[in-house]
């Protein structure tokens, strides 16, 4: 079985690795609001997945104000 006579260096190694950088995820309109969702995930805008909602949003109930 062959052994590596020298260390190899963080470059090498780098250079090795190259190919593994992680990339941006790729964004596609939502066909119900119009907002960018990551494609085949429901739309965390919406809720919406295909042609339904599959996630219900709530909304933020309004916050009081407190007397000042």
């Amino acid at each position: 079985m062959g052994v590596p006579k020298r260390r190899v260096s963080h470059a090498r190694q780098g250079d090795r690795r190259s190919h593994l950088a992680i990339s941006l995820p790729s964004l596609e309109e939502c066909p119900h609001c119009r907002e960018k969702k990551q494609t085949h995930h429901a739309c965390p805008n919406c809720g919406w997945y295909g042609d339904r909602e599959a996630v219900r949003i709530r909304q933020r109930a309004p916050r009081e104000q407190s007397p000042s």
